[in-house]
């Protein structure tokens, strides 16, 4: 049996590539987004009320994913990309239907000429990402206490950025308050981790090409130029 899902809303947001997205919502607080809603879903009647939560649960397709196919273990970065689990022991981006959530902020709801849009903050989607449904977080029911997180029980640790301001003008403090926190998360390949690295990275986010250097006091940010598409 086959069931077919038409995306609700399409997610613009700061990370216009998969790397160096955050692993989790919520790691990168100073990330928004816009969700703009689509099809019979923009409405405001759809969104009537929806403003009395502070979170929403965003259920969403892996699309640059869907023709990789997936496979029943995975590696998780969180255990050094070596050791494998289930493909249900994570929350792994090649999955059997492609399907992830997000518990994000929710910042306001909008009209902008026909335009539905929910503005939305600690987002962790790539630009571009379609939305399935949305759903109001509901403290009492999601948050669990006492839950146990397996090997991801812990928020994963951070490293020191350096971003001189005075060589990068064109960014607002926005920019540059997200760009340090994405950078702290270190995006490379797990097995890089804790090793020497002299290589130097570069990732799209916003309408910039950052590129930066990892060493053992933690990253540096080496360059920051202007990207046209």
């Amino acid at each position: 049996m086959q069931y077919q899902i038409e995306p609700i809303g399409i997610i613009h947001s700061p990370y216009r590539e998969k790397f160096a997205v955050p692993r989790q919502p919520n790691l990168v607080p100073s990330a928004t987004a816009e969700l703009h809603l689509q099809g019979a879903a923009n409405t405001l009647e759809a969104v009537r009320d929806i403003e009395q939560f502070s979170h929403l649960w965003l259920l969403f397709l892996f699309d640059q994913n869907l023709e990789g196919g997936w496979r029943p273990t995975v590696r998780p970065p969180r255990l050094g990309g070596n050791a494998r689990v289930g493909v249900f022991a994570s929350r792994a981006t090649f999955r059997p239907n492609g399907i992830g959530m997000s518990a994000v902020t929710l910042k306001g709801v909008r009209k902008q000429g026909d335009q539905i849009i929910l503005d939305l903050g600690g987002i962790d989607l790539v630009d571009g990402t379609p939305i399935i449904d949305i759903k109001p977080y509901i403290p009492y029911s999601d948050s669990i206490p006492d839950a146990i997180g397996g090997f991801a029980s812990e928020e994963p640790d951070t490293l020191a950025v350096t971003l001189d301001l005075a060589q990068f003008p064109m960014l607002s403090s926005n920019q540059a308050q997200v760009i340090q926190e994405v950078l702290a998360q270190d995006p490379r390949p797990a097995y890089k981790k804790g090793k020497p690295d002299s290589k130097e990275y570069a990732v799209h986010l916003f309408n910039y090409n950052v590129r930066f250097c990892y060493h053992e006091d933690g990253v540096t940010v080496t360059g920051i130029d202007t990207r046209t598409v």
